[in-house]
């Protein structure tokens, strides 16, 4: 009996659903929200600051820290930016649209 071997992008398309469609859009989304949560958290840590001092150096409670640490989902960029920038971490974004996607005026 021959074992069939499936690739990432196979199961993510089975799990999840195909490249583009809304709930793989959402799923990418949500996994990219948790590593910025995580990156977050480890920068913090790096910087030796607690999610307490942290918290007020951008004017927002502990709890609001943990919550953008662990569930980092609803957040602004703006809201983002500013933990980064507390952080002493600079920030770039990067936006990439498919010339598909973008139609001339």
């Amino acid at each position: 009996m021959t074992m069939r071997k499936f690739t990432l992008d196979e199961v993510q398309d089975s799990l999840v659903g195909p490249v583009g469609t809304p709930e793989r859009d959402a799923f990418e989304l949500e996994v990219r929200m948790e590593l910025i949560g995580a990156a977050i958290r480890r920068t913090r840590k790096k910087r030796n600051l607690t999610q307490e001092e942290l918290g007020r150096r951008i004017g927002v409670q502990k709890s609001q820290i943990s919550r953008l640490e662990n569930n980092p989902g609803n957040v602004s960029l703006e809201t983002i930016v500013r933990v980064f920038s507390a952080l002493d971490a600079p920030v770039t974004l990067h936006v990439s649209l498919a010339t598909t996607d973008v139609q001339a005026m």
